[in-house]
């Protein structure tokens, strides 16, 4: 983790904060469920703002290591990618794992997340996709 990074983890969830390539990364590891969700929002939240600020305006949101994602989670995700879109900062969804693709995917918001595989498939340039 990089100086500018962040830490937190409350109960079963762990969420780390970093810059990579200009990008602000959510590392989200754990169970995201109507218990964690606050510390999860909360971290999105500072997550975003340290992203307005960052020369790339880019917040990626790796749901990689998360073993439960309930809709308290997709929600809080869908939240952060609707205020991104609002205020002019590309939220990318990294996850490719079942636990985190199947809720998006049932509730068709894998056309609107579009998850990427991993963190480097995500900090990818624009035209390199």
């Amino acid at each position: 983790m990089s100086k500018d990074g962040w830490r937190g983890r409350v109960g079963l969830l762990d969420v780390e904060q970093d810059i990579a390539d200009g990008a602000v990364v959510v590392c989200v590891r754990g169970e995201v469920d109507s218990g964690t969700v606050q510390s999860l929002t909360a971290a999105l939240d500072g997550a975003f703002t340290a992203a307005v600020d960052a020369p790339s305006r880019v917040l990626i949101v790796d749901l990689g290591g998360v073993t439960y994602f309930g809709s308290a989670g997709l929600n809080a995700v869908v939240g952060c990618f609707e205020r991104g879109v609002a205020d002019g900062v590309e939220v990318r969804v990294v996850a490719d794992n079942a636990e985190v693709l199947r809720p998006i995917e049932v509730t068709k918001l894998d056309s609107v997340l579009r998850p990427f595989k991993s963190i480097v498939d995500a900090l990818a340039p624009r035209d390199a996709r």
